[in-house]
């Protein structure tokens, strides 16, 4: 019979693969849970970067003034503004799973495009982002995800991924037994965060459910979307730039 670390080994393996890559065969599971985020900064991919597993924690709610839904470019007159998915309405304590685009997501999408120049350069034109970003046939959660990869296939970083809505987690389970209860399922021995979530856990608690709890270091770079680096900067130095800061753990 397999142990559960085996057997959770050999399920990332097949996730792996039905992405064309290979987890290591190292005995340690890191994992991290983020929520889905729309074309975050360079910073977001060093939890992929750094970990064997990376799962979309898409099964709690939707938070009106995050990053989950959109993030800022550039515009004509050369401000910053808001870039937003076209979402139908939903009540105040709707999940990030349930979300769904507009009937008139496809055109409202293309009316914002008109105010970027960006997506009117050759290189953003050939690469995959460009019809990935007018694809609405699938969910909310799969659409954000979808991009996330595209990232990730541009950079060379490991994407890994899983979503926790489909682990039917019990309702009762809220921010730190909620993510424990992730970490368990997949047999973790190691949940690594982002900076910013150090307030958020108890390493104790971490440490008696018999797994590590690790930080990122605060990021240095730019906080604005990786999507308008990837069209003006190098790769390598890209991914360099986010490869060096995914270590540095504490």
């Amino acid at each position: 019979m397999l142990s559960l670390r085996n057997s959770t080994r050999l399920a990332l393996d097949s996730i792996a693969s039905s992405y064309g890559q290979k987890l290591s065969k190292e005995l340690y599971l890191r994992i991290a849970i983020m929520q889905p985020y729309f074309l975050p900064y360079a910073g977001y991919f060093r939890l992929l970067q750094a970990t064997d597993l990376f799962v979309v924690y898409d099964c709690v709610q939707f938070t009106r003034r995050g990053w989950i839904h959109r993030n800022q470019l550039t515009n004509l007159e050369n401000e910053a503004v808001w870039f937003t998915l076209p979402f139908t309405k939903a009540p105040q304590d709707i999940k990030i799973n349930e979300l769904s685009f507009a009937n008139d997501a496809e055109s409202r999408m293309q009316e914002q495009i008109r105010k970027f120049p960006l997506f009117t350069t050759k290189k953003y034109l050939e690469s995959e982002f460009n019809p990935l970003m007018l694809q609405f046939s699938s969910s909310v959660t799969v659409y954000i995800t979808q991009l996330l990869k595209a990232v990730c296939d541009s950079l060379a970083i490991p994407f890994n991924v899983v979503y926790s809505s489909e682990l039917n987690l019990p309702p009762h389970l809220k921010g730190q037994e909620r993510i424990l209860a992730i970490a368990n399922h997949f047999n973790a021995d190691t949940y690594i965060n982002a900076p910013g979530g150090r307030e958020l856990y108890d390493e104790k608690t971490f440490s008696e459910n018999g797994i590590q709890l690790q930080f990122l270091p605060p990021y240095n770079g730019s906080f604005q979307s990786i999507l308008p680096r990837l069209m003006c900067e190098d790769t390598a130095a890209l991914k360099n730039e986010i490869l060096t800061q995914s270590y540095g753990i504490a």
